[in-house]
């Protein structure tokens, strides 16, 4: 389950099968039912977690609350009993992990420093771990993530050969050699390593996704549809829903802003996806992804959902606050071609993107739009700005390429 391989579910039901009175075995099954959309069946495991957790030691009826928590949608009970948790047992990885990665606990919870938590919660802990495979991998993105991509790489390396066969520590490498402005070499690797990976195992769509990216970033637009034809689109994929309407909605968005056509029946599939797994507005970076899809196919769909984040929000109920409804909105005027008011709405929100979680990476997609939106509105100036912070984190050519762009639109 920590190395994101297939066959976790699997086992679980094994150890059940062997000791029906396991509590930790029911909660870890619960999560992973959970990670797949399979409501009934996680709250189940939860139930049952708990029931027979009551002979077990405190230290399990805690790990069980925690995970009970997670699951029945108290995100933040969850996170304030594992921190607690985690200063007693610091070694229950299951638990640190909820609070971890760009879905954790922490990426989700709203909070502007999400990234800076993951990061000190592993420092504080690092002490138990030692050369722990697991544990480095998620100290590594946690630095890559707060901005220390080159100690995290080093790290993320260094955990690689203590379990190669290990997707997180994959998804990690790929993140830091993003942020480096390599990924050429992010591209390589992952074509490999990928060829070692089970298809079935949770991540690997979205290690697709990665290597997608990386050809969009190096001008190949054809290459990347070709992989989101064969590797990720919605129709028969096997991985958590929430993982595969994130990555096709920003793929095809990311397409189109690199000029690709053709993509209508893609994005078609894709808000038919999210109307069956995301119905209703929740979980909000599904939202923000499905607005991507609503705007671009169907703009009743996307009113239906931002009124819906509206009451969430009225009722305190959306993480990231009335930003991430904002964000939706500048994605609505950008599709309908009003390259102006999408200027004007999405501006303001840039520093406020880090609420919705996610990492770097999935939240540059907005960045993305917001520049485009400034060369095709004519405020050059605007989009030079927000280049050059970018180019300060990281290099890359295509931000070098809407630089040259914008500079004479600037001058004009």
């Amino acid at each position: 389950m920590l190395a994101a391989w297939n066959g976790a579910g699997a086992a679980f039901d094994r150890a059940i099968a062997e000791d029906p009175d396991f509590a930790l075995a029911h909660a870890a099954r619960a999560r992973i039912h959970q990670m797949n959309m399979e409501v009934t069946e996680a709250r189940a495991s939860a139930a049952r977690a708990r029931q027979v957790a009551a002979a077990a030691s405190p230290r399990e009826r805690r790990h069980v609350e925690i995970m009970a928590a997670t699951i029945e949608g108290q995100p933040k009970a969850a996170l304030s009993g594992a921190e607690q948790h985690l200063d007693e047992f610091p070694r229950d990885a299951l638990i640190l992990s909820l609070l971890l990665g760009a879905f954790g606990l922490y990426a989700f919870s709203g909070r502007a420093d999400h990234d800076a938590a993951k990061l000190a919660i592993c420092q504080r802990h690092a002490s138990h771990y030692g050369e722990d495979w697991w544990f480095l991998t998620y100290l590594g993105w946690s630095h890559t993530e707060a901005g220390n991509a080159g100690i995290g790489r080093a790290l993320t390396e260094r955990a690689f050969p203590l379990r190669p066969a290990n997707a997180n520590a994959a998804h990690g490498l790929s993140h830091a050699l993003f942020e480096q402005g390599e990924p050429e070499t992010g591209r390589e690797f992952l074509s490999a390593w990928l060829k070692t990976h089970e298809r079935a195992s949770f991540l690997h769509g979205h290690l697709c996704w990665h290597v997608a990216l990386t050809a969009i970033e190096a001008g190949d637009p054809d290459a990347a549809l070709d992989i989101y034809r064969r590797q990720i689109r919605p129709t028969g994929s096997p991985y958590p829903p929430l993982n595969v309407l994130t990555d096709t909605a920003s793929l095809l968005w990311r397409l189109s802003l690199a000029g690709q056509s053709g993509l209508a029946p893609h994005w078609r599939e894709v808000i038919a996806y999210g109307d069956r797994f995301f119905p209703q507005a929740g979980a909000h970076f599904g939202d923000v992804h499905y607005a991507l899809a609503a705007a671009a196919t169907n703009p009743d769909a996307l009113q239906k959902r931002l009124a819906q984040m509206e009451a969430r929000a009225a009722d305190g109920k959306l993480a990231p606050g009335p930003g991430a409804i904002g964000l939706c909105r500048g994605m609505q005027a950008f599709a309908e071609g009003d390259h102006e008011r999408a200027v004007r709405v999405l501006e303001p929100l840039m520093p406020e993107l880090v609420r919705i979680g996610g990492s770097h990476a999935q939240r540059e997609l907005w960045e993305d739009t917001f520049i485009v939106a400034c060369l095709r509105a004519g405020h050059g100036d605007r989009a030079a700005r927000m280049i050059a912070e970018r180019l300060h984190r990281r290099p890359s050519a295509r931000d070098q390429g809407w630089l040259q762009e914008a500079r004479p639109a600037a001058q004009s």
